[in-house]
This record gives structure tokens, C-alpha cells and sequence, in this order.
């Protein structure tokens, strides 16, 4: 009789440090943007909130790499099992993902990409072509499908369960950042409105 273990094997300090990695940027990046929109720490930091963004937009992309890596790591020692080895959907899944990553990143540009509204440079509109026609968080939900991509071609089950942990903290993430980065940019809307109103009245 098949035992838990046989197919995913929670012990390993692998899977936990992938569980922690999971988990700390998404936690790391709204830490950060949040103070950089309060006290403007980065921008005054460097004298410049387009260096400040970028400086955070290579930390960010680091991180990513870093999470990767410990998450490829943590499935070479998770067991391999049969059912949920499906290299061909992994891989259409990953390529999916990947596409909604990328082609995100090319619309909005650095700064739209790693939370330049944070550091107040905001976008003229919102961008409504591909991938935010598919999805208004192709980036989340795109690395979503990559890490799900991964844990199917690679046959583990373990992979599935970071996914949903991807999954979960994306979601959280989002009803976190969404309100906020629309308020960001409806008391530009307020500012504007207000500065031509005082303009007609001068």
C-alpha cells in the first residue's frame, strides 16, 4: 500500500526553504513599495525615484532567480510520481506562462513592471492590449503557470503543492496591491481635476 511519502515528502528542508522563498517576495516587494510611497526612502537614497525603481526592479528580478533555483532544487528531491508526469501540458503551460510574463513586462516597461507608481511615475493610461485583454494580472498569474508548468513535466507532486502556494499568496497579493495602486492613481485623477478647476478660476 502506497504511503504519503511516496508522493511528496514534506520533510526535506528543501520544500520548506522553496515554501519560504515562495513566500517572502511577494511579502518583500509590498514591504518595500509601501515605505518607498510613504518616506520615499530610495528615491531620496539615490536622489532620483527612476534609479530607486530600478534599483528595486534588480532586486525583485534576483529574487525571482533565487526562487527558482531553490524551487528546482526542492523538486529534485521530492519523489517522482507517474499520474502527474505530463510533459507535454507542462510544457504548454509553461510556454503559456511564459508568454504572459514577457509580453507584460514588454508593455509596461521597467518601471510599469517592478512598481514605479509606488516611486510616482505612473503610467499616462492603462494598458488594455495583450496579455491585460487575457488577464489584468498576466505577470501573477503567467508565473503561476510557470511554477504548475514545471511540477507537471517534472512528474511531482510537490511542485503542485508550491503552485497552490503560489497561487494563494498571488491572490492575497492582489487584494492587497489592487486597491492601492488605484487609489495611487485616482488622487492623480483628484489633482489634476483640481488643478483645472483653479486654472479656470484664475
Amino acid at each position: 500500500m502506497a504511503s504519503l511519502s511516496d508522493f511528496f515528502d514534506m520533510s526535506q528542508p528543501s520544500f520548506k526553504w522553496a515554501a519560504l522563498s515562495i513566500a517572502f517576495n511577494p511579502i518583500f516587494w509590498n514591504f518595500v513599495a509601501r515605505a518607498e510611497y510613504r518616506k520615499h526612502y530610495l528615491t531620496r537614497i539615490f536622489g532620483n525615484a527612476y534609479y530607486g525603481c530600478y534599483l528595486l526592479a534588480i532586486t525583485i528580478f534576483s529574487l525571482g532567480i533565487v526562487r527558482d533555483h531553490i524551487y528546482q532544487s526542492a523538486l529534485d528531491d521530492q519523489p517522482y510520481y507517474a499520474p502527474v508526469h505530463q510533459p507535454i501540458l507542462g510544457a504548454v503551460l509553461f510556454a503559456m506562462g511564459s508568454t504572459l510574463v514577457l509580453s507584460s513586462m514588454y508593455a509596461l516597461g521597467v518601471t510599469g513592471t517592478y512598481l514605479g507608481d509606488y516611486f510616482g511615475i505612473l503610467m499616462d493610461a492603462p494598458v488594455t492590449g495583450f496579455p491585460f485583454n487575457v488577464t489584468g494580472s498576466p505577470m501573477y498569474w503567467g508565473s503561476t503557470l510557470n511554477f504548475l508548468g514545471v511540477a507537471l513535466y517534472r512528474g511531482k507532486v510537490a511542485g503542485i503543492l508550491l503552485t497552490a502556494e503560489v497561487f494563494i499568496l498571488y491572490w492575497f497579493a492582489l487584494q492587497w496591491e489592487d486597491p492601492f495602486t488605484a487609489e495611487i492613481y485616482a488622487k492623480r485623477e483628484r489633482e489634476r481635476a483640481k488643478a483645472k478647476q483653479s486654472g479656470k478660476n484664475l
